[in-house]
């Protein structure tokens, strides 16, 4: 679906990573390491979406850090578009509530490269995981879906993924 609308997989990764909450934030080197691509290619994309309005971009000592621009007039519908894309939109809240403490939720995969597929893989890390509960709602939510979603509980050692979801520490 937004694969074809967006031809470049790289630019469709920054805006799952950016508008699937817009808390997610990241720096170039960052961002090229957990897409698994060079720095260029990660950083051509950054400046467009920067130029367009979608990104802002805020120095901080040496690194510049990108975030989605919530003030745009289009991050509401492009947060739905990409929430839609992968059926964030029926989960998210109801997964927080019973799921135990979630620190962290990732897309790993084929939707971590910016490629459609019929498989959606998640990585949920965190304590005291029902991971019996996520596993179900994993089923329910494939069948609402019509994909495959397969939950894991650790981190793969290599290959791209996309956080979704980070829980935010407070000092």
């Amino acid at each position: 679906m937004l694969g074809a609308l967006i031809t470049s997989k790289t630019r469709l990764k920054l805006l799952i990573k950016f508008f699937v909450s817009a808390g997610n934030t990241g720096y170039l080197r960052g961002i090229a390491e957990e897409f698994d691509e060079s720095t260029n290619a990660i950083r051509k994309e950054l400046n467009q979406l920067t130029e367009a309005g979608f990104l802002e971009r805020k120095q901080e000592q040496k690194k510049v850090l990108y975030r989605a621009n919530i003030d745009h007039p289009l991050f509401n519908p492009v947060q739905r578009l990409v929430h839609s894309f992968l059926g964030v939109d029926k989960v998210v809240d109801q997964v927080m509530e019973r799921a135990g403490d979630v620190q962290e939720v990732m897309l790993v995969g084929a939707y971590a490269k910016g490629q459609e597929s019929d498989q959606v893989e998640v990585v949920v890390s965190g304590e005291n995981l029902d991971k019996d509960y996520l596993q179900h709602l994993a089923e329910k939510t494939g069948k609402l879906i019509n994909k495959e979603i397969r939950i894991n509980f650790e981190k793969p050692s290599s290959g791209a993924y996309i956080v979704v979801y980070q829980k935010e520490f407070s000092n």
